[in-house]
Order: structure tokens, then C-alpha cells, then sequence
């Protein structure tokens, strides 16, 4: 068995005396695992951090096997170390990437999101693209948020709620009596455009009960990955 595929490493731990297993996400076999002979040693040290975007090729006797990873480095993101917030965002995305997708399953659509937020991350403006990418999260899962028009009257304007049980959006006449139960809508949320940490903030509000319910079962009911609280706790004090 063999195949060849490009992918972002989500994780590596060390196998034996030299050996590592790393978890790769990529674009046509999803998140994959397999062992990198001398993988631990000093010389792939560079190239086996997270994020890094690898080209990857699998073997293995039999395609239920984990298999071995020869890996060619395509583009590092070690920039992103220096800076404890992207560092942060780059491993609430290694995170749930690893705690939301099955193993083996191709996520094309999430594949080039992921690139393209990981690219993001060494720049100005990243929080909201980090946001969007949830949200793109929680439609692979198939839960996808309906943010275009109200779940009540229908209107496409007015728009300033969100319903904590269906994800649909709803309007300031469409709440009445029960907008305190509904979880506010953040202004640019349904769009694509620039997002204010304020903005960025509420958003994450919605995204974390939408994951951390659309999880739970994968999860066993414990909380969401701790690098991912970890960023939300950073991103609201710049709120």
C-alpha cells in the first residue's frame, strides 16, 4: 500500500530509540497517522513541528496498518513561535483537528481553509479568519450555522441574535420576549470582512457551545482541548 499526499503536521511524539509517530492532516486521506523512521532525532527536528506543511508518502503492507511516513519539508511556519498568540492559535487548530476530524477521512474543503488560516498566522488580522475557520469546522461535523436570515420572520435584516439550539440567526423583532436566552450575533460574523476583537470574542462565544456540544460525544463529555481555552482566555483580554 502507498500513497503520496501533501498535509500539516499535527503532532509528533517519539517512538522507540529514533523513531517518531506524527499525525498529518491532509488533503486526500485526512488526518492520517504514521511513523517516521529517525523522526525523533535533531537533524528532522525542524521539519516535525506544528504546522509545518510536509509532503508526505505512506506505505505499508496492508492499508489497516499504521504504516511508515517518508517526509519532505514544503513550507515552514517556525515564525509563528515567537509569537505567543499565533503560537496559540496554531495549536488550538493542531488541537481540534486532532479532537473533532475521524481518522482517514478526506476533509478537502477544511483542508485548504486550514492552509490557508495557518498562512494567516504570521499576519495582521488572523483572529476572525481563525473564527470563520470554526465555523467551517462545525459544518464538517454537520452542524453549519445559518447566520443569512431569521429563523422567525424570515428577514434577511435586524439580525442580532443567535439561537443556542438550532444555530440560526435571529432578529431584534424576531427574539421579543426571548432574547436574553439567545446568544448575540457579533456584526461581520456572516460575512468575510475585517472583525473587531469585540466582535471576535462574541463569535467565539457562539462557536465554543456549538463545539463543545457537537463534540461531546467524541469527547466522553470532557471539555474542549485546553489549547483552544487557551486562546479564547488570550483573544478576550485584547477584547
Amino acid at each position: 500500500m502507498e500513497w503520496r499526499d501533501e498535509g500539516a503536521l499535527l503532532v509528533m511524539r517519539p517512538h522507540g530509540e529514533s523513531a517518531a509517530i506524527i499525525e498529518v492532516f491532509t488533503k486526500a486521506h485526512g488526518r492520517h497517522a504514521g511513523v517516521v523512521r529517525g523522526g525523533a532525532s535533531r537533524k528532522m527536528a525542524a521539519t516535525l513541528q506544528p504546522g509545518s506543511q510536509l509532503a508526505v508518502t505512506w506505505r505499508a503492507r496492508l492499508d489497516d496498518h499504521i504504516g511508515a511516513f517518508t517526509v519532505e519539508p514544503l513550507k515552514s511556519r517556525a515564525g509563528v513561535l515567537s509569537d505567543r498568540l499565533a503560537l496559540a492559535g496554531l495549536t488550538s487548530i493542531c488541537a481540534l483537528l486532532r479532537a473533532a476530524l475521524p481518522e482517514r477521512e478526506a476533509h478537502p474543503a477544511l483542508w485548504s481553509r486550514t492552509m490557508t488560516l495557518l498562512d494567516a498566522l504570521d499576519g495582521e488580522g488572523w483572529p476572525a479568519i481563525y473564527l470563520r475557520w470554526e465555523i467551517c469546522l462545525l459544518e464538517e461535523l454537520g452542524f453549519g450555522l445559518d447566520l443569512d436570515r431569521c429563523a422567525v420572520t424570515g428577514a434577511s435584516d435586524g439580525l442580532a441574535y443567535v439561537s443556542p439550539r438550532t444555530g440560526r440567526a435571529v432578529s431584534v423583532t424576531g427574539a421579543g420576549e426571548w432574547a436574553d436566552r439567545l446568544l448575540p450575533l457579533p456584526q461581520g460574523l456572516a460575512g468575510d470582512g475585517a472583525m473587531d476583537a469585540v466582535a471576535v470574542r462574541d463569535g467565539l462565544a457562539i462557536t465554543t457551545h456549538f463545539l463543545a456540544r457537537e463534540l461531546a460525544p467524541v469527547l466522553q463529555d470532557r471539555p474542549l482541548p485546553e489549547a483552544r481555552s487557551r486562546l479564547v482566555d488570550l483573544l478576550a483580554r485584547s477584547a
